[in-house]
């Protein structure tokens, strides 16, 4: 018989999310070994930093049982996501991973600004490392007292994971889901990332000696098409995201250096 695909859970909203728990059920629904690491404490904000959180250069790796996950591995690691999966991808934490899922997060990452992101820094890491990976999120803007409707990530994800499966090695892809109940969403849309996203932050000097990040609201019309603007119309949306890679056509292959006075 042949062995199921291993896939690693992470997130950077700490080992205790809920979303956490939610996306690791949908891997096992979508028949995925399954194995939750994750950082011990929240860590959003973080892109593909590789910081340790714990004192001293190595990072402090707990097991956990999460009791919504009976018998499966679990870890709370003090470093931001995207070192959890590189550890993860050279086969620090058991077994080396066959995908990431990335997730899911609360709040939407789209738009330009997803490259600040945990999240999504995770599974552009385990991009980079070869490893078919995958960012979730879950729309509930910034209100804080916004229920979040996990459950609704369920459906999506029957229908993406399977996309990511057979996609080539490497392949990363972005998704967002509306905070909407099931019935109520619409069909799962390939997007463009929008130059912005439905809110923008920018940082603040509001005293010497201190800087401050303040999130607004968008006031004007978002960009049609985009995924900024589909999950605002009721659609989960998915993206191919590409990993660093070098840009053809712009530089010349050789520049003399100037000549010595």
């Amino acid at each position: 018989m042949a062995r199921r695909p291993l896939a690693l859970v992470t997130n950077d909203d700490g080992i205790h999310s809920p979303g956490l728990v939610t996306l690791a059920k949908a891997a096992q629904q979508a028949d995925l070994d399954v194995v939750v690491a994750a950082p011990s404490k929240e860590s959003s904000g973080t892109s593909a930093g590789l910081t340790v959180l714990a004192n001293g250069d190595a990072p402090i790796v707990h097991r956990r049982e999460l009791a919504d996950l009976p018998g499966v591995p679990c870890y709370a690691v003090g470093a931001h996501p995207a070192f959890i999966t590189l550890a993860a991808a050279h086969g620090a934490l058991d077994h080396a991973p066959d995908l990431v899922l990335s997730g899911v997060n609360r709040g939407a990452n789209i738009g330009r600004a997803l490259v600040h992101s945990g999240t999504v820094g995770a599974a552009v890491t385990a991009g980079t490392n070869e490893l078919r990976a995958m960012a979730v999120s879950l729309d509930v803007g910034h209100d804080k007292d916004v229920i979040p409707l996990w459950d609704s990530v369920f459906p999506v994800l029957r229908v993406a994971i399977p996309l990511l499966l057979d996609a080539p090695e490497h392949s990363v892809f972005n998704v967002n889901v509306p905070n909407l109940p099931p019935d109520q969403l619409r069909e799962l849309r390939r997007a463009p990332l929008a130059s912005y996203g439905a809110v923008q932050s920018r940082v603040d000097r509001p005293s010497e000696g201190q800087l401050e990040v303040v999130t607004t609201v968008v006031q004007h019309e978002l960009e049609p098409g985009t995924d900024a603007a589909l999950l605002g119309e009721g659609h989960p949306t998915i993206t191919a995201l590409r990993a660093v890679t070098e840009v053809e056509g712009v530089l010349p292959d050789r520049t003399p250096l100037p000549t010595a006075q």
